[in-house]
């Protein structure tokens, strides 16, 4: 048998997806010539998700655990929960609105095997309005520039990842994480592969223009300190600027002797500018330090109120291997946790 396989789902409000996810996902898992096992997150749902997801692992003893939030923690808190419950030397994320189909995985796995570390899914035909594709081409750019490795579709939950990769980003414990972003920068071989993008079935997107757009400052502050360095040298030039007009103003002084005409609006002008920088620079100051100072109060990312993991049938061999990893790994967790303290 080949290395344990984990598949991280974090839902929310997805009752209406989850049996028909599952009666696909199940087929691909029991056709991978490997063990496996599912985390799925309940980030605080408040439909009938988690009853849901209790009477999937209800009927998969052993192989399907549910992890459930004591509240919605946001989609990537999520992914790291997940990621500390995986046992799986190789993880697979994947959204529960059945967008990625699951079938990709088997791909995804076979990519990592090639040798890559991290394995990210590309919707090269997207089945979302225009004006999601866009924000969302803007943001790969600019998440490609911030992490310094090129990908065409960050935004893709259909990831796979290789253990060392999963325990590095889990070590972070990072407040504000970009799960995607955060595990390209410490990974050496990095692949990308076209996946499939089917419509929602049912059920409304969890992220809008606004969603984005928090994202992006998130990936700007949390990986960069570019906009910073930009100030820097945004003052300097303006520095340069003040001095040269300073020369230019008297020199047409002396020239022309003093004049009333467009003085007032000029300086008008001059002072609108420098007041709109300061607030620019005022905003991007207290941005990094907000995130200092939620980093400081290390308060949890997230909250377990419960893991819901029934007990394996006997005989099941597969389940026995899942447990076996299971209880090796939380051995070695425990060891690590007692050197940390």
């Amino acid at each position: 048998m080949g290395e344990l396989v984990s598949i991280v789902v974090p839902v929310f409000n997805e009752s209406a997806n989850l049996a028909s996810l599952w009666s696909r996902l199940k087929p691909v898992l029991d056709g991978l010539d490997r063990p496996c096992e599912t985390i799925f997150v309940d980030d605080g749902s408040r439909d009938d998700s988690l009853g849901i997801l209790r009477e999937i692992a209800a009927g998969e003893e052993g192989r399907v655990r549910v992890v459930e939030l004591a509240r919605n923690f946001g989609q990537h808190s999520a992914i790291l929960a997940g990621f500390r419950q995986s046992r799986g030397e190789i993880v697979v994320t994947l959204d529960a609105d059945l967008q990625n189909p699951p079938e990709e995985i088997p791909r995804l796995i076979a990519a990592i095997d090639e040798g890559n570390d991290v394995v990210g899914g590309w919707r090269e035909e997207r089945h979302d309005q225009a004006y999601r594709r866009y924000a969302s081409r803007l943001q790969n750019r600019l998440t490609s520039l911030v992490v310094g490795v090129p990908m065409h579709d960050y935004g893709c939950m259909l990831r796979a990842y290789r253990r060392h990769i999963v325990e590095t980003v889990v070590d972070c414990d990072e407040k504000a994480a970009f799960v995607p972003a955060l595990a390209n920068t410490f990974a050496k071989r990095v692949a990308e592969i076209p996946v499939g993008h089917d419509d929602r079935a049912s059920g409304a997107s969890k992220y809008n223009l606004f969603s984005l757009a928090k994202l992006s400052l998130n990936l700007i502050t949390g990986f960069s300190l570019i906009p910073i360095q930009m100030l820097s040298m945004t003052g300097i030039g303006i520095s340069f600027l003040a001095v040269m007009m300073a020369v230019v103003l008297l020199g047409h002084r002396l020239i022309y002797g003093p004049q009333e005409e467009g003085a007032l609006w000029t300086l008008f002008a001059v002072l609108f500018f420098f007041i709109g920088m300061i607030f620019l620079a005022l905003g991007l100051i207290g941005e990094y330090a907000g995130r200092i100072y939620i980093e400081v109060r290390r308060r949890p990312t997230y909250i377990i109120r419960k893991i819901h993991a029934p007990d394996r049938k006997p005989g099941d061999s597969q389940a026995d291997k899942v447990r076996e990893v299971y209880e090796g790994d939380r051995k070695s967790d425990d060891s690590r946790a007692e050197k940390r303290d």
